[in-house]
């Protein structure tokens, strides 16, 4: 079971987007099997699954009420242990400050290994203790960003959070990469802010994918029927990019 987390230190990136298209499109074109988890307050991914309000939460599972195994929805888009409202004050409960609070998220999933090819996080758009607890439990990490220069100096922030990871939770932690999203290439800006990010990427060990995943109406409009991009706009920029993008971190490139 590879688990992989979503991360970004701010909103607006495409975090939850990737996240998505990313757990789809191994679903769909490489047959694995996927749970995701959502461990961002404004639940934005659970909204997208169809995930029942009324469920059990990522917040149970946190705090030890209740096994990771009966808090999985089997939803018509994937299985998902949704977000909840309370994961903003879960921080502040006592069950979170106590010794090992960064393993509660690790320790959860141990149980269902052997249940799912891959595990796919999205996280708080912050590096708060949800993050820590995501990247502990991760075995690779996706940053997206923007060719900006607010998301080249998030990328800072972000390697100084995953050298502490590595130091003291997962030392065998991998950044798998880093991905441009609602990329526009005909700006100069842009090209000129990418080679920084490329630059940033070796810095951190790491590089900038070669798929870059242009701006698209189709994502949004996807995201507003709670449908995938493959199955709503299958030829549209954001579905061919985000099929090279997995072709390229899983490396086959017989299902791109």
């Amino acid at each position: 079971m590879e688990t992989i987390a979503v991360i970004a230190q701010r909103g607006g990136v495409g975090k939850t987007t990737t996240a998505h298209a990313l757990g789809v499109g191994l679903r769909l074109y490489h047959g694995a099997e996927v749970l995701f988890i959502d461990l961002d307050a404004q639940g934005n991914l659970s909204r997208t699954l169809e995930a029942d309000p009324a469920a059990a939460d990522i917040v149970s599972v946190l705090t030890g009420r209740i096994p990771a195994a009966e808090a999985v929805q089997h939803t018509d888009h994937g299985d998902l242990i949704a977000s909840s409202k309370a994961l903003t004050g879960a921080e502040g409960e006592e069950s979170l400050r106590t010794v090992g609070r960064e393993y509660r998220l690790k320790k959860a999933l141990e149980p269902l290994s052997g249940m799912y090819t891959h595990v796919i996080i999205d996280t708080p758009p912050a590096l708060s203790i949800l993050t820590i607890n995501a990247l502990t439990a991760a075995d690779k990490v996706i940053i997206p960003a923007q060719a900006e220069d607010y998301s080249l100096s998030a990328l800072e922030r972000i390697r100084e959070t995953l050298d502490a990871v590595r130091t003291y939770t997962n030392p065998s932690l991998q950044v798998d990469g880093i991905l441009l999203t609602r990329y526009t290439g005909r700006a100069i800006i842009s090209r000129e802010m990418a080679e920084m990010i490329g630059e940033a990427a070796e810095q951190m060990g790491t590089r900038l994918y070669n798929t870059r995943i242009r701006e698209c109406t189709a994502i949004k409009e996807a995201q507003a029927m709670r449908e995938d991009i493959y199955t709503y706009s299958p030829r549209s920029n954001a579905a061919k990019d985000y099929r090279a993008f997995i072709t390229e971190i899983t490396g086959d490139a017989q299902n791109g």
